[in-house]
């Protein structure tokens, strides 16, 4: 969804989404990262999922936004092979 955003002839609708799945998305993954005790992946997440929050929305011009989903992208990509459950004990 955050490629096709990239897109400029989506309609509005599409938008407001796009910030309800990834509110939700990156929500779920902040809580994944404090129930495994990566404080730093839940604060980077818990801001990604701020940022696309539907409620209160953060106004930026269609370019700045086109950036923010590529990195939101990249950080997708990195959390998935980085973000992993801690040990007990360690």
């Amino acid at each position: 969804m955050l490629l096709w955003a990239l897109n400029p002839d989506n309609p509005y609708g599409y938008y407001v989404l796009l910030r309800f799945v990834c509110c939700a998305v990156f929500a779920y993954l902040t809580v994944q990262a404090i129930s495994y005790q990566n404080e730093r992946w839940a604060w980077i997440l818990g801001v990604v999922a701020a940022i696309y929050n539907p409620f209160i929305r953060v106004a930026l011009n269609r370019d700045l936004w086109s950036v923010v989903n590529i990195v939101t992208v990249g950080i997708a990509v990195v959390s998935v092979f980085t973000l992993t459950p801690t040990k007990k004990g360690r």
